[in-house]
């Protein structure tokens, strides 16, 4: 894959429904500019089983035909050895991993022997977990058996409190996985991230603001119609139309711009003022295990901690924090004071 122009935007329809449909949805899409590939899913296993679970081998046959029609390129996933097979065989030369297979090394595994010296690109969608090291897993597995062509794509995580999404965004996992691996072209799949039609652009904004390589997005001739997740897909205008707000890559446009240097100094000097700090508030940390000690109390105090805990709040209100973001920043703090406290009463011991 060509990977240096940003975005790197793949879009198709959830599943291939018929020759025709397929080749409506290509003729559109290949014309929206910046649509680099169009992805179609032939095995569309569902979470449940009695819906409509994808075309199989009849779908990679029209693919092969369209594509050598139009002069479009395709990919799909897979998630068996035999999956592989048929791709190579209807010259489908990109496939992608899904969250549920990534999550099990033993499929990634089989995945690679299957794809070993194939010379097909692979993408790599996070599994349905937050575990980086899952995905990270997935694409070393991958680079071991020879594939050199890989992207991550990043669609979001099953969660109990999935925050209003049909998979729970988490970008600071997707973050991880880019300081990690920075040679990883990673994409966003805000499709299935946003599980609603209404919430795919601006999660697509937010991905380029933060610098994603691209898009993977879902998109019908007609949604409404669809045979498989059709509230989550766009029309092609619809998608022509995002494609055209998204903010251009930023680069290095704004390196040497003395008010925004200026700013990141201020960031810098505030970053070490406050790692100074917490350094100061372990060590005090310490000095209270030795007192707990001596008196013989535990080291988690229940009512002092939910003193400290609507103390802070009130503060951070005062000083425009959020609250959810407050409380989650003091309750880490707050771990590795405990941990810091138990490391000492060990070392005591």
């Amino acid at each position: 894959m060509e990977k240096n122009a940003k975005p790197y935007v793949i879009a198709g329809p959830c599943s291939v429904e018929s020759r025709q449909q397929l080749r409506e949805a290509s003729l559109q899409l290949s014309a929206i500019h910046g649509v680099r590939m169009i992805r179609a899913g032939v095995w569309k296993p569902r979470t449940r089983p009695g819906g409509f679970e994808g075309l199989g081998e009849p779908a990679l046959q029209w693919m092969q035909e369209v594509g050598r029609e139009l002069g479009v390129s395709y990919c799909c996933e897979v998630a068996i050895p035999e999956h592989v097979d048929l791709c190579r065989q209807y010259g489908i030369a990109t496939v992608w991993i899904g969250a549920r297979t990534t999550a099990n090394p033993f499929m990634v595994e089989e995945l690679c022997y299957a794809l070993g010296g194939s010379g097909m690109a692979v993408l790599v969608k996070n599994p349905v977990c937050p575990d980086v090291r899952l995905w990270l897993g997935a694409i070393e597995r991958l680079q071991q058996a020879g594939i050199a062509d890989i992207m991550a794509i990043h669609r979001g995580f099953s969660m109990y409190d999935n925050q209003g999404y049909r998979n729970a965004p988490l970008w600071e996992v997707a973050m991880e996985l880019r300081r990690e691996r920075p040679d990883i072209p990673i994409l966003c799949d805000p499709s299935h991230i946003g599980g609603r039609r209404e919430l795919v652009a601006p999660l697509a904004q937010t991905a380029m603001l933060l610098d994603y390589d691209g898009l993977m997005i879902e998109s019908h001739p007609h949604p409404d119609d669809a045979w498989t997740d059709g509230q989550q897909q766009l029309s092609p205008d619809q998608l022509a139309s995002l494609l055209a707000a998204l903010p251009s890559p930023s680069g290095n446009a704004a390196a040497g711009n003395p008010g925004l240097e200026q700013l990141r100094h201020q960031i810098d000097s505030i970053d070490h003022e406050l790692v100074r700090l917490l350094g100061q508030r372990m060590a005090v940390s310490r000095s209270m295990a030795a007192l707990k000690r001596q008196f013989k109390m535990s080291v988690y105090q229940r009512d002092r901690w939910d003193d400290v805990v609507s103390d802070r709040l009130k503060y951070a209100a005062e000083a425009g924090l959020d609250a959810g973001f407050t409380k989650e920043l003091l309750e880490k703090i707050h771990a590795e004071s405990v941990r810091v406290q138990m490391e000492d009463r060990a070392q005591e011991a």
